[in-house]
């Protein structure tokens, strides 16, 4: 049975054979996440800011200490939005993501800066997105996963007849879908359960991970306009 059963019987979408899957994920050191339509369901207030939900926080957080206890290392993680929200700054200084850029509506050059800052390949990157202006980076990614949903279906066809996307959830933000996306990138990893059984024993091998996690110091860039 395939790792992803649970997740494809449930309506997630893969556009390549798992051990195609297991071959991009095997490069992946860094997780980039854009923020609205993923981490909620892109509705913003009067100054531009949108929440997010402690249940995708916590599949963050989950997908990050998989990274690091397949990879040995702690894995850069960074936000890319459109707009300057002060929720996407608060979650990246609360989670001790290596960083948030903010106001880029061209989002390849805030991920030419995210690889630059940290030394990265672009197919050594796993990004996490939702709309059109995140196509230019997702066609560039190791692994691309889409936060899908019924009002985007058409883009969605339209991103996998690109070859832009390797899966698509089949819940939108709004419905933790973010939550579903890292949940089955965990799992495909392969270390799904050692990370259930550290992060509820709160083992030395957890602790280990959130001192190096929690060491990060977030670095803001704000795109002036």
């Amino acid at each position: 049975m395939s790792h992803l059963t649970p997740f494809t019987s449930h309506g997630l979408r893969t556009t390549a054979p798992e051990p195609e899957l297991l071959r991009r994920l095997a490069r992946i050191k860094a997780v980039l996440f854009d923020w609205d339509g993923v981490f909620n369901d892109g509705f913003k207030d009067a100054e531009g800011g949108s929440p997010f939900s402690e249940v995708g926080s916590m599949g963050v957080n989950l997908l990050r200490f998989a990274l690091w206890l397949r990879n040995g290392a702690l894995p850069k993680a960074a936000i890319i939005t459109g707009q300057h929200n002060p929720y996407a700054e608060r979650f990246a200084q609360r989670e001790k993501l290596h960083g948030v850029y903010m106001g880029f509506t061209n989002k390849p050059e805030a991920f030419d800066a995210f690889l630059k800052q940290h030394d990265l390949k672009a197919d050594e990157v796993a990004f996490f997105f939702d709309d059109v202006l995140d196509l230019p980076v997702a066609a560039r990614c190791g692994l691309r996963v889409m936060i899908g949903g019924p009002v985007t279906t058409w883009l969605v066809e339209q991103a996998i007849a690109r070859g832009e996307v390797d899966l698509v959830t089949a819940n939108g933000g709004g419905a933790n879908g973010l939550r579903e996306a890292t949940d089955a990138v965990m799992v495909l990893l392969g270390v799904g359960r050692d990370v259930l059984a550290h992060r509820t024993g709160y083992t030395g091998t957890y602790q280990r991970y959130l001192a190096e996690r929690q060491a990060v110091v977030p670095e803001v860039v704000r795109h002036a306009r």
